[in-house]
């Protein structure tokens, strides 16, 4: 037996004992019905009961999932179907449901939302626009609040005490990067109070293949302060700009990076006076390899309306798979400015990164998480790797009968684009409502100017008017309409079909006339972002049409096709070819990116996952630190650190012979920690180390406590966390930004035969014990030097006077 039939043995398997689950929940209908709306209600103190008197969400799962059924029908009018029940368990078990398009993921969720919700933690449902989580938040908040549960919806614009209470309902709507920047300035925050999160329970991620797949590549990034000038970008981008391509630097198409040649080495030196600018022992070298990369790369990769859009002076980044502008994102590494420079658009200051997280590790945080999207299977092995969650697909409620023509392939691109107007006006001229996917907004215009010189009216779905994505989704399956679409812009929105759509008729010229028509402008690097497009028709059971129209011109092609694909599609000429043969070799190049996607994901994981643990300890003393009413004993530690670090630099004599020297001793208490003339050297030369230090650090804390025991109640306490916080705060900012530099350097290490992983692993370790040292000095320092000014009485009188006066509605003026 193949692996293959192993597999799909297992599947098979699996989605029986799901659907016996299921079939427990469809035999509570009847009992259901039967109840008053009052008794349906009272369901919900019941189950809770039930989990506190030590069954488990399992146990209770039918009968629950059976409630949640018959609420969504009192209240919805709907009725999930055996199928969406079967998608609610895989959902609850901490899996990905495989769900194609129209077949009601919404509703779905609500079942494993309303049990997860009982236990009291909070459920979140992560969606990937704020449109979306309102949306839903609307529609099914209806259902949980009449079976007593309570829900919120967590917006960007939301101030802290709105946000807290969006995260304390029982169940909160979310985006996934809102959800994530929240989690961050968390672990910023300076007081209890300004926290809003309350922990991570259980989260459904729609769209799981969007959300914890593409858009794990780029890290959450949080950052302030200011590092570099804007003049160093332009003189940057005005140096790359002077180049020869190919004599100066050359273009890697496959992985999308720039390279200086010696020629353009030799350039850079004489533009920027350096004699060597690969020397790493100079800082400053190092920063001017960045910034000319960095350059290269926004001049030479990175295309507008395509990566970016220009709006209003800005720089607006586009999602290479939906097509819509990422709001509140930029690129980091000083690519933002470079781009800035490029456009010639105000630069803004390059920013310190202060905290940073990836989907992976952000979403590893849950308890549990599931996922549903349209499209999963093909990412199986990812999502098993990196989430530890199985793909199920569930079966359709009505079999799918929408045809998936093989594709067009085109020796041009002009031959293609005038190929897939004709094919617009054919099936237009018979009223066949049209759905043209493009990879950007670029190619999205291009077509628009097309169709509108043969006089066909259509919409336009790109990243430059999202702001109508919902109504032109909408209007995208009525009769005549042709919309042209970014990508998956308009994903999560259902196109359903207008009155006269499924009855369109057959004609010589044009086949599967009914339904909604799909046609793909180019393949994706990914092979699922296809089959999406293709989603978009034959909803439930809807007829439909799909096909893609590719030419050797098309991105994939040019980066990983072979040279006899290439060759063969040259030999077209402008003449079509429908086979099948070439439409197996691109899905075998769309495998091959798929390989190396997975592998850029898997090694951004591979280096956070140092950052992960250095995180986890971080946050942990972080939180030790802000919930603690004294930290007292953690002072006691820090001066012990700083006792210990003050012994080994006291240290002299040979590498093999070295003892605690007296003088040096002194020397490196007097007068930074103690008062000059305070400390008696006398024997502490040669002394045990660990005496020493113990010694050391009751005498640096015996001088802190006699300040200490001056201070008024309670300011003692204050003081330390407020010392603590802003220390820690500062060295992990500093560290991550190390991080982030010994990151962009350390691919180079290959050259020399060394693992750069393993160098970023142990360096970075290196540092992170460095700054925890660095912490411990601060913190005993800052103590050590800290004032406590106590106000006088006639200071706390006037002060109370002059707010009395500010409170009086008599000294207030009357607007006029």
């Amino acid at each position: 037996m193949s692996f293959l039939d192993k597999l799909l043995r297992i599947d098979a398997r699996r989605l029986k004992k799901i659907e016996r689950i299921a079939d427990k929940v469809l035999s509570y209908e009847d009992e259901m019905a039967k109840l008053s709306d009052e008794e349906l209600k009272n369901k919900t103190p019941y189950f809770k009961d039930l989990l506190s008197e030590g069954q488990t969400l399992d146990d209770i799962l039918p009968e629950a999932f059976a409630v949640v059924r018959e609420a969504c029908k009192r209240v919805r009018n709907e009725f999930p179907f055996k199928v969406q029940v079967m998608g609610g368990i895989v959902l609850h078990q901490g899996d990905v449901a495989e769900m194609k398009t129209g077949e009601g993921k919404t509703l779905t969720e609500t079942m494993p939302v309303y049990l997860n919700a009982l236990e009291g933690k909070g459920v979140h449902v992560v969606t990937v626009n704020e449109y979306l989580a309102s949306r839903d938040c609307e529609l099914m908040g209806k259902v949980y609040q009449f079976l007593g549960l309570t829900v919120d919806v967590n917006l960007r614009e939301k101030d802290t005490n709105g946000k807290k209470q969006a995260y304390l309902a029982d169940i909160t709507y979310t985006t996934n990067s809102e959800l994530g920047f929240d989690y961050l300035r968390d672990n910023m925050a300076q007081t209890i109070e300004r926290r809003v999160l309350r922990g991570l329970h259980y989260a459904i991620v729609d769209e799981a293949d969007s959300i914890l797949i593409d858009e794990s590549r780029t890290p959450l990034i949080i950052s302030g302060g200011e590092r570099a000038s804007a003049s160093t970008y332009i003189f940057a981008d005005r140096f790359v700009k002077s180049l020869r391509k190919e004599k100066d630097f050359t273009i890697d198409i496959k992985t999308k990076t720039c390279a200086l040649t010696d020629s353009g080495v030799d350039a850079a030196q004489k533009a920027f006076s350096v004699k060597n600018i690969y020397d790493s022992s100079n800082p400053a070298n190092q920063d001017l390899v960045h910034r000319i990369q960095q350059a290269l790369k926004a001049n030479y990769v990175m295309k507008r309306n395509v990566e970016y859009m220009v709006s209003d002076g800005e720089i607006h980044l586009i999602d290479q798979f939906t097509g819509r502008v990422l709001k509140g994102r930029e690129y980091s590494d000083g690519l933002q400015q470079a781009i800035q420079a490029k456009e010639n658009v105000k630069i803004k200051q390059e920013t310190i990164t202060m905290a940073t997280i990836t989907y992976q590790n952000f979403f590893g945080l849950y308890d549990k998480i599931a996922g549903m999207t349209g499209t999963a299977k093909t990412e199986e092995e990812e999502f098993q790797k990196v989430y530890n969650m199985n793909v199920v697909v569930i079966p359709t409620n009505k079999p799918l009968i929408r045809c998936d023509d093989t594709d067009m392939v085109y020796g041009t691109e002009e031959a293609k684009y005038k190929a897939i107007v004709n094919e617009i006006k054919k099936r237009h001229a018979l009223g066949q409502p049209i759905l043209v996917g493009t990879v950007s907004v670029e190619k999205s215009e291009m077509l628009s100017n097309l169709l509108n010189k043969e006089g066909l009216p259509h919409e336009v779905l790109n990243a430059k008017n999202h702001e109508r994505e919902a109504h032109i989704i909408e209007q995208a399956g009525q009769m005549g309409a042709i919309t042209i679409a970014t990508n998956m812009a308009g994903r999560g929105t259902d196109i359903k079909l207008g009155p006269g759509v499924r009855e369109i008729k057959d004609t010589a010229d044009v086949h599967h006339a009914a339904g909604l028509c799909v046609i793909g402008t180019e393949r994706h690097e990914a092979r699922r972002i296809d089959n999406q497009l293709r989603g978009r028709s034959g909803r439930q059971g809807d007829p439909g049409y799909s096909r893609f129209f590719v030419c050797c011109d098309d991105e994939l092609i040019l980066r990983f096709g072979s040279d006899m694909l290439r060759n063969a599609f040259l030999s077209l000429g402008d003449e079509g070819l429908n086979n099948k043969m070439v439409t197996n070799a691109i899905t075998s190049a769309q495998k091959k990116i798929e390989g190396q996607n997975f592998d850029t994901r898997k090694s951004l994981m591979d280096y956070d996952d140092v950052l992960r643990q250095q995180r986890k300890i971080m946050y942990e003393q972080r939180d030790k630190v802000l919930y603690s009413d004294s930290i007292y004993d953690t002072i006691c530690e820090y001066f012990h650190n700083t006792a210990k670090k003050i012994v080994n630099a006291s240290l002299n004599g040979e590498e093999r012979e070295k003892f605690l020297d007296g003088k040096l001793l002194k020397a490196n208490l007097e007068p930074k920690y103690l008062p000059e003339g305070s400390f008696n050297e006398e024997g502490y030369t040669d002394a045990p180390l660990d005496e020493a230090t113990d010694d050391i650090a009751a005498l640096l804390l015996s001088y802190y406590n006699q300040k200490r025991n001056t201070w008024p109640e309670g300011a003692a306490d204050q003081v330390e966390k407020m010392v603590a916080l802003s220390r820690i705060d500062r060295n992990w900012t500093t560290h991550i930004d190390s991080m982030s530099k010994l990151r962009e350097g350390i691919h180079l290490r290959s050259y020399a035969q060394t693992n750069p992983l393993q160098d970023y692993v142990r360096e970075g370790f290196q540092m992170f014990d460095e700054m925890i040292e660095t912490i411990s000095d601060e913190v005993t320092l800052g103590l050590i030097r800290a004032q406590v000014r106590v106000k006088t009485e006639a200071e706390i009188a006037e002060e109370k006077k002059q707010l009395e006066e500010a409170n009086n509605p008599e000294n207030k003026g009357e607007d006029k």
